[in-house]
């Protein structure tokens, strides 16, 4: 099981790192071929707009499980003293993950509604419905990871490496 958790949480990371390297070499080559050749990539608009979800979304539920976000620490010194770090950051993650329940569901929402109005990119021709699909599905699991996250610090705390009380 832990080699499965291993994998699953590596193969988001490597679907973003491809998709950022296919995103740096096609902007690349757009730039010469614009500069030199005066013949811009016409899919490169489309190509960005879904490398960059890809990109950003693929690695958004383990960043969050692992609790990767970039956080600031002006209150640290606070919870700490009052031993209120355990507390703290139940509430935050359960609170995140409450919350992006609702983007999750109208991410959705308006998927469903590109596939029946039949949306598609102006040069790829894919359907947008299925970015959509993919934002929202990724979305809701970032929302589980959070919520399970927090149920961790306040259930298992010593699992969770948390020490305050």
């Amino acid at each position: 099981m832990s080699q499965f958790l291993k994998l699953a949480a590596r193969l988001p990371a490597l679907l973003a790192a491809l998709a950022l390297f296919v995103l740096m070499v096609m902007t690349f080559c757009d730039v010469v071929l614009r500069s030199v050749f005066n013949a811009p990539i016409e899919v490169a608009a489309d190509m960005t707009r879904l490398l960059m979800a890809i990109t950003v979304f693929s690695v958004l539920p383990v960043v969050s499980a692992q609790g990767g976000h970039i956080s600031v620490d002006l209150l640290d010194g606070v919870f700490k003293r009052n031993h209120l770090t355990r507390w703290r950051d139940a509430f935050t993650n359960l609170f995140c993950g409450v919350i992006l329940i609702w983007p999750a569901e109208r991410v959705y929402v308006l998927a469903e509604r590109s596939r029946s109005y039949g949306d598609v990119m102006e040069y790829l021709r894919l359907p947008l419905h299925f970015v959509g699909w993919f934002i929202a599905a990724v979305t809701a699991i970032t929302a589980v990871a959070l919520i399970v996250r927090g149920l961790g610090y306040l259930f298992a705390p010593k699992l969770m490496g948390g020490s305050d009380a």
